[in-house]
């Protein structure tokens, strides 16, 4: 009797367990939930490639600033850095992470705004941008794509008006106030909602606001969202969730992100202020303090 038995080369075996590891690796990253970027990890490049060095930084959070898409990022910028100016194809909105930062028409006084301000820049508004610190960072966020800047002398009017808005001048809001906050040691700060934006399959417009908890705090995000996205403006946090294997530390220009129903779990090390991008709902609690 001969035996039909069929030896597999030990080559062989290697491609298949290489391919059943591959594949298995794609399907865990494809089910994630959340994700988490930190300040150290990002990979930088110019705002403006077409100045070189002479453009600000810029590195993508989410997104890609290139394509049609929406898209959130850091730009940072050298002291003393004040543009031309110029218009942009898209609106955009900016939060001062570190540093002093003044955005506004050519003929307009400086007014430099802090670490927390907040500002709006209409698509096609002739306008400069201006830093006066050592190091100045921001964070830009954009509806759709892709970010380009273009001659002042193709200015138009898209309806839009801009906004400056000075860190004292931010409204907070504790949680009696608010239905998206609860404890003691947080408060929240509406900074915009893009009406008409609910899905079909969720009521809650798009809207952007920040949170300020306090150092020492234990907090968790309980989201339902089909996009929550947040990014550390101010303080530092240690970061966790289910999908983490090991405690994150979150300094400022950190993100992290989640879709559907999850939860974020984050301890305060300093007085903390979060930016919050959301379409859906959620609450942030805070729990007993740590000292």
């Amino acid at each position: 009797m001969f035996n039909h038995t069929k030896i597999v080369s030990p080559v062989i075996l290697l491609s298949i367990f290489s391919a059943l590891f591959t594949f298995a690796v794609f399907a865990a990253e494809k089910s994630r939930q959340s994700e988490v970027t930190t300040a150290e990890e990002v990979n930088w490049g110019y705002l403006n490639p077409l100045r070189g060095d002479q453009s600000p930084g810029a590195a993508d959070l989410w997104g890609d600033r290139t394509k049609y898409i929406a898209t959130g990022m850091l730009v940072r910028f050298k002291k003393g850095f004040s543009s031309p100016p110029h218009i942009h194809n898209i609106s955009y909105r900016g939060i001062v992470i570190k540093g002093a930062m003044h955005n506004d028409d050519p003929t307009a006084e400086h007014m430099w705004m802090p670490t927390a301000s907040y500002w709006t820049q209409p698509a096609g508004e002739n306008h400069i941008t201006a830093a006066n610190d050592r190091s100045n960072m921001i964070y830009l966020e954009i509806d759709s794509g892709p970010y380009l800047v273009k001659p002042s002398d193709q200015h138009f009017d898209n309806g839009e008006r801009p906004v400056n808005i000075h860190t004292s001048n931010l409204i907070w809001l504790k949680s009696q106030d608010s239905s998206l906050i609860d404890g003691d040691n947080i408060q929240i700060s509406y900074l915009w909602k893009k009406e008409g934006s609910a899905s079909l399959t969720n009521s809650t417009p798009l809207q952007g606001l920040m949170l300020k908890v306090t150092a020492g705090t234990k907090l968790t995000i309980d989201s339902e969202s089909e996009e929550f996205r947040a990014v550390v403006i101010q303080g530092s946090s240690s970061y966790q969730s289910a999908e983490t294997t090991s405690v994150t530390n979150l300094n400022p220009g950190s993100y992290f992100s989640s879709t559907g129903q999850f939860t974020h779990q984050l301890i305060t090390r300093e007085d903390t202020i979060f930016y919050i991008r959301s379409n859906g709902l959620f609450i942030a609690r805070t729990l007993k303090r740590t000292r």
